[in-house]
């Protein structure tokens, strides 16, 4: 099944210091038209720039991985659960 990109919108953020992972839910269509939902996760750095206004990277330094291991196991743990809940009901 192919998507048709629609739109998205934050659903969940986690952050440590300058790393955050952003889970986005996206709306989408299917090649038959029908209206899907996926999910997808965002990685980036925060810092301020030589002229003191925040910029955003998705390229981290040695000392960022530990971080970003960390939010990234935090938004899996919380689309994993969201998961399971939803096939509960």
């Amino acid at each position: 099944m192919k998507e048709e990109f629609v739109g998205n919108t934050p659903e969940r953020k986690f952050s440590t210091g300058a790393i955050s992972a952003t889970v986005w839910e996206n709306q989408g269509k299917s090649r038959e038209g029908e209206a899907v939902s996926f999910r997808t996760v965002s990685l980036q750095r925060r810092y301020k720039d030589k002229n003191g206004d925040w910029q955003s990277s998705s390229t981290l330094r040695i000392n960022d991985l530990p971080r970003a291991s960390l939010v990234l196991q935090k938004a899996y743990e919380y689309l994993v659960l969201r998961e399971m809940e939803s096939q509960e009901n």
